[in-house]
C-alpha cells in the first residue's frame, strides 16, 4: 500500500526551518537596492535676470562701389563670392580717349614751360641792356608782365595735366576695403554713367552682432553686462561676446533698441547674415537662495517641489523629504528659491523623479 502524500499543512511547517536562510540574502542586499541620487547645496548668491534675445551678424562695411567717371566697361575682374583686398582692381573702363587727352595735356604743358623759359631769357637780356641805358624801361615792364602770364599758363596746364591723370586713374575701379563680392551689377561691354554701382562689396572682418532689446532694459545695460551667444550655425557652443554699444534710439513700432556686440572667436568662420541666439544677463542688485535647476520637480497642478536630504549617515545613506517651494528667476543653470528652503540644505538633483516621502537613498559619491 502506497504511503499518503503529505498534506499542505504537513508540508509548510517542514519549511519553517529554512526561512532564516531565505531571508538573510535579501536582508544583505537591501542596502544595495537603495536608490542612488545626486545632490547639490542651497546657496546664497547674486540674483541675475536673463533676457533671451535673437540677432544677426552684420558687416561693419557694405558698399555699392561705383565709378566717378562714365565709360564703356572693358573688363570686370571679379565675380560673386570672390574675396578681394583693399586696392585690388575690380573694373576697368575703356581708356583710349582719356590716354589721348592726357598726351595732349602733357604736350600743351611742355609748350607752355618752353615759352615761359624763352620769355624769362628775353627779360633777363632786357634788364641787362636797361642797366646800360640802351633799352626802354617800358619794354622791360612789358616782358615782366609776359613772364607772369606765361607762369600762370604753365600752372593752369599743369593742373589740367594732373586732372587728366586723375581722370585716367579713375577708369580702373579699385576695392575701397577688403571683403567679399556680394553682387555684380555690370558686365563687360556695358556703358555706365558716373555714380552707377558696379559691384556690392561686403567686409567680412570684425563682424558685429546686432540684437533688438526691449526698451525697458536700456537703463540696466553697461559695458560690464554679460552676454552669452550661440550661433545657429555652431550649435552647442557658447561664444565669447562683449557689448560694444547700446544705441539710444528706440524703434517705436517694436518698442526695442539696438544692442551691438563683438564676437571674440577667431577660430570660427563667421559670415554676415548668420542668425544668433543670445542671453543678456542683468544684475538685479540683490542676493537670494539658489539651487541647481535639476533639483526642481514641476507638477501638472502648478506645484513645484524639491527633495531635501535629511538624516545623512556616515555610511552614505540618507532619508529624503519633499518640500514645496516658490521659485523666482532662472539663470546659469540655477533657480532662485523665494520660499521653502534654507541656506545649506542638501537637495537631490539626480534620481529625484520617483522618490517617496521618507525614502532611504544612497548618496552618489559616497562609495
Amino acid at each position: 500500500m502506497k504511503p499518503n502524500p503529505l498534506s499542505l499543512t504537513d508540508r509548510v511547517p517542514a519549511l519553517w526551518w529554512l526561512l532564516p536562510w531565505l531571508l538573510l540574502p535579501g536582508a544583505a542586499g537591501a542596502d544595495e537596492r537603495l536608490a542612488r541620487v545626486g545632490t547639490g547645496v542651497v546657496e546664497r548668491a547674486p540674483i541675475i535676470e536673463e533676457v533671451p534675445l535673437t540677432g544677426t551678424l552684420t558687416s561693419p562695411r557694405v558698399a555699392q562701389v561705383s565709378t566717378s567717371v562714365g565709360g564703356l566697361v572693358e573688363a570686370i575682374n571679379v565675380d560673386v563670392g570672390d574675396r578681394v583686398e583693399a586696392g585690388d582692381p575690380l573694373v576697368r573702363l575703356d581708356r583710349e580717349l582719356e590716354q589721348l587727352d592726357l598726351a595732349s595735356a602733357r604736350a600743351a604743358s611742355r609748350q607752355a614751360r618752353a615759352e615761359l623759359a624763352d620769355t624769362r631769357r628775353r627779360l633777363e637780356e632786357a634788364r641787362q641792356l636797361r642797366a646800360r641805358q640802351s633799352f626802354p624801361e617800358t619794354e622791360v615792364r612789358s616782358l615782366e608782365a609776359q613772364v607772369e602770364v606765361r607762369q600762370a599758363v604753365v600752372e593752369r596746364l599743369a593742373a589740367e595735366e594732373q586732372r587728366q591723370e586723375a581722370r585716367l586713374r579713375r577708369h580702373v575701379l579699385n576695392a575701397p576695403f577688403a571683403g567679399v563680392i556680394n553682387r555684380k551689377l555690370t558686365e563687360a561691354g556695358e556703358w555706365i554713367e558716373p555714380g552707377n554701382p558696379v559691384v556690392e562689396l561686403i567686409a567680412v572682418a570684425d563682424l558685429r552682432l546686432d540684437l533688438r532689446v526691449p526698451q525697458r532694459y536700456f537703463p540696466r545695460i553697461d559695458d560690464d553686462t554679460r552676454l552669452q551667444v550661440r550661433l545657429d550655425a555652431v550649435p552647442g557652443r557658447e561664444l565669447a561676446a562683449r557689448i560694444d554699444t547700446a544705441v539710444p534710439v528706440n524703434d517705436p513700432g517694436a518698442r526695442t533698441f539696438l544692442l551691438r556686440a563683438w564676437l571674440d572667436e577667431p577660430d570660427i568662420p563667421l559670415i554676415p547674415g548668420m542668425s544668433a541666439r543670445a542671453v543678456l544677463q542683468l544684475d538685479t542688485e540683490r542676493r537670494g537662495l539658489v539651487v541647481p535647476r535639476d533639483a526642481l520637480l514641476r507638477y501638472p497642478d502648478g506645484r513645484v517641489s524639491v527633495w531635501v536630504v535629511e538624516a545623512a549617515g556616515e555610511d552614505g545613506t540618507a532619508t529624503v523629504t519633499e518640500h514645496n517651494v516658490e521659485t523666482g528667476l532662472a539663470f546659469d543653470g540655477r533657480i532662485e528659491i523665494r520660499s521653502g528652503l534654507q541656506p545649506g540644505m542638501r537637495v537631490v538633483t539626480a534620481g529625484n523623479e520617483s522618490l517617496q516621502p521618507d525614502q532611504r537613498v544612497r548618496l552618489a559619491g559616497s562609495d
